[in-house]
């Protein structure tokens, strides 16, 4: 038993460790990411460039209170998975709030640069989502980063299709429309983590 539980161990590190640099992989792709879309977002005057790069943004956030919980106790990490799902439930509200007051603005985004970085965006997205997949049945706390990076390939996808819309259409609704769909994508991915993740800590305190 004592050989076997000593070659369980060695799995589980090298297990940890792997995770950990994959973690750490996603979250400088995605606060790289969050700066150049963000600044490009300010630029084009885009509300779907900007909603993309704040979800960015917050799912660098996510990795790094991943990393945190990576190899911690259940409860440990069932509250990190808490506090992910609070802050891009915040984000989303953020997001939606963000869009509603570009209706009143004038002008149109810089489609250009919207339809530029929405691809850079989404190349780095797919190799995060691609990195992740092997947590997307994992404990809640992991399963929550793949979540994440799946919400961030819709987000890019939006804004390509925004972009797309606002040429054709020569208005800026498609932008706004789709920043809002990008925060209701957030706030109902943030809803079922923040379900599952209280769930978890009920069933962990009910046992203790």
């Amino acid at each position: 038993m004592s050989g076997c539980d000593d070659q369980c161990g060695v799995g589980a590190g090298a297990a940890s460790a792997h995770e950990r640099r994959i973690l750490i992989t996603v979250l400088v792709i995605n606060a790289g990411m969050f700066a150049t879309e963000f600044s490009a977002g300010l630029v084009a005057g885009s509300t779907a460039l900007l909603a993309d790069s704040l979800d960015m943004l917050a799912d660098a956030i996510i990795y790094a209170i991943g990393l945190f919980a990576l190899g911690r106790a259940a409860h440990w990490r069932a509250r990190a998975a808490l506090t992910s799902g609070m802050f891009q439930l915040a984000l989303g509200a953020g997001i939606a709030i963000e869009a509603i007051v570009k209706i009143f603005a004038h002008g149109l985004p810089d489609v250009a640069t919207m339809g530029l970085f929405g691809v850079l965006a989404l190349v780095a997205n797919t190799i995060c989502f691609v990195l992740l997949t092997r947590f997307r049945d994992g404990d809640i706390n992991l399963r929550a980063t793949w979540i994440c990076s799946r919400n961030d390939m819709i987000g890019n996808v939006g804004v390509l299709i925004a972009a797309g819309l606002v040429l054709w259409l020569e208005s800026g609704w498609p932008d706004i429309i789709i920043g809002l769909l990008i925060a209701g994508v957030v706030i109902r991915s943030a809803l079922r983590i923040t379900l599952e993740a209280k769930s978890e800590l009920h069933d962990h305190l009910t046992k203790s």
